[in-house]
């Protein structure tokens, strides 16, 4: 363990990590008169490098390509080598004999959220209280109803679209205007329909009216780009950069956080870092400090933090640190829609899915899987994506007017079904610190083990089947699903990008890590505000519940360090 050096003042409290729970405590704790020092292992995000409004002639190779890779959501500060990906140069992680895992991360402030799906979901009642409901998992140690207040105050900050419609499976929120349906949603309702399914407007963090300064959404449809406008939901511009002008926020980029120092009593004092631009390390004191890098960096942070008071890593005397990880169940399927087929062009861009289907089935039982999915909808006149202009091009054979005929006929006439569903947690999955390997700076990087169950399986195969039944009824030609190797086509772990879990929250410190408020059972002054603390991993996607969880925390923080308790 580092020794601390001793500086003149410490911090009130250190946020590592900027993405949506980092961004949201940063937002939250300014805006209540705390001071705040934000640390982002990344550089600073400029929005003017944003690039939704440009064409692709406007990039070398028209965004084929390395040269012009920074066209079709793949800018660097997103998906590209330097700052993002599976795989970023200099900082590996393993995956273990076995096992299949891929880890997406982002380096640049605001994270994942600059150019994540954008799919907001609230969790139903039912999802916090799983182990009563059927026997597997674990309750998680709040409600619903402690939860509901802060999904008010996220909507009501952020802007989420969507309607009012009274499913137990996908309550209710406060919710903008959705965009009109286009002809490929239209079909989708209506095929859904006929089969008994039902089939809503999608909620999505945009804000399709004027609110805090920000325009309504002008529905371009490149919301995997960022937006100049700030129009839809991304920490970094959305939350951090207003709380920055507070006077009570300071950001230090290109910080990758490397141990958390505690003193004799066990309480965390300082942190030290590594500055990327000088590979030097170096240490700010604090007097709380909240974790909120994402869910496995998070987890190796506090498993690279070992000290005599804490052999197995920091807050870890349970042993659950990096236990339990999970992401979500994902399967696609996609066909071509002759309705849709010769249909007179019109401009189908808006803010990504405008339609999404609920799980209906929530009631059922003796479905050979206990846990359910929704369904997310893509079609249209996209560049990229499902039925993509450039995807045509590439497998369409011929010459003159008969292959531009094909490309015409085809183009915008396929539509796209994702499954996204509920992984039960297992022991299994989890990470863990390799003992070999290293990143560039020296810090130890972690080891993924992975394996889906029977129950991830079964969902699987059920989504096939119901995917062959809609497309089937919109007319397509698909054929039956099948195994391979006695498999379903599942995603790979981590493939859906909703890693949560690692540092879970409950009430009995000898099976969690932290209380119901996300604050550490073995150092009082560590909070945890990203997915890290998710104690399952419903069917809903995790970020709108990452920023709920966080606001909580955060107002809890503040109220703990007035009474002096922190």
């Amino acid at each position: 363990m580092a020794q601390v050096v001793k500086s003149p003042a410490a911090h009130d409290v250190v946020i590592i990590g900027s993405g949506a729970g980092g961004g949201t405590v940063t937002k939250v704790l300014a805006d209540l008169g705390v001071s705040v020092l934000l640390l982002e292992a990344g550089p600073m995000l400029n929005p003017a490098d944003l690039k939704e409004h440009m064409w692709p002639y406007d990039v070398p190779h028209r965004g084929v390509g390395p040269k012009g890779e920074g066209y079709f959501g793949r800018s660097p500060f997103t998906y590209g080598a330097t700052y993002g990906g599976a795989q970023i140069e200099g900082e590996p992680y393993t995956v273990a004999p076995g096992s299949d895992f891929s880890w997406f991360r982002s380096r640049i402030l605001g994270g994942r959220t600059n150019h994540y799906g954008r799919v907001t979901l609230r969790f139903a009642d039912y999802d916090f209280k799983p182990k009563s409901r059927d026997g597997l998992g674990v309750d998680w140690p709040i409600s619903y109803e402690d939860i509901a207040p802060y999904y008010d105050k996220a909507e009501n900050f952020i802007g989420v679209t969507g309607t009012r419609e009274g499913i137990r499976s996908a309550p209710d929120g406060i919710f903008n205007p959705p965009a009109p349906l286009r002809a490929h949603d239209v079909l989708v309702q209506r095929a859904c329909a006929k089969l008994g399914i039902r089939a809503v407007p999608a909620r999505q963090a945009v804000t399709t009216v004027a609110r805090n300064g920000r325009p309504p959404c002008h529905y371009c449809g490149q919301c995997g780009r960022g937006c100049k406008t700030a129009s839809n939901y991304a920490s970094s511009y959305v939350q951090i950069f207003p709380a920055i002008q507070t006077g009570r926020v300071q950001v230090v980029t290109n910080a990758m956080a490397r141990e958390l120092m505690t003193d004799e009593a066990g309480k965390v004092v300082a942190i030290s870092y590594i500055d990327k631009t000088t590979g030097s390390e170096k240490q700010v004191r604090c007097r709380t400090v909240v974790l909120a890098a994402s869910a496995c960096e998070s987890a190796r942070l506090l498993l690279n933090s070992k000290s005599s008071r804490h052999p197995q890593g920091l807050a870890n005397s349970s042993g659950k640190v990096g236990r339990y990880l999970m992401d979500t169940v994902g399967y696609s399927a996609g066909a071509f829609i002759p309705a849709l087929s010769g249909m007179p062009r019109y401009n189908s861009d808006g803010y990504g899915s405008h339609l999404y289907v609920p799980w209906w089935l929530w009631d059922k039982k003796d479905l050979g899987f206990p846990r359910g999915y929704h369904i997310e909808v893509g079609g249209g006149y996209g560049m990229p994506g499902i039925g993509s202009f450039t995807g045509i091009v590439n497998r369409t054979e011929g010459y003159g007017v008969a292959i531009k005929q094909a490309i015409r006929d085809e183009y915008g006439a396929s539509v796209g079904l994702s499954g996204r569903g509920e992984m039960i947690p297992n022991e299994q999955c989890s990470c863990e610190i390799d003992p070999e390997v290293k990143d560039r700076w020296g810090i130890p990087v972690l080891r993924f083990h992975w394996a889906w169950s029977d129950h991830e399986l079964n969902q699987v195969r059920h989504m096939q089947a119901t995917f062959h039944d809609i497309l089937e009824t919109m007319g397509a030609k698909v054929a039956a699903p099948t195994d391979v190797g006695g498999r379903p086509p599942i995603s790979r772990g981590g493939a859906i990008i909703h890693e949560v879990g690692t540092i879970r929250m409950g009430d009995d410190r000898e099976s969690s890590v932290l209380n119901k408020y996300c604050q550490a059972h073995d150092v009082k002054n560590l909070f945890v505000a990203d997915a890290a603390p998710f104690v399952g991993n419903p069917d809903k996607n995790p970020t709108h519940t990452i920023v709920a969880l966080a606001w909580r925390t955060a107002e809890y923080l503040a109220e703990e360090m007035r009474k002096g308790n922190v």
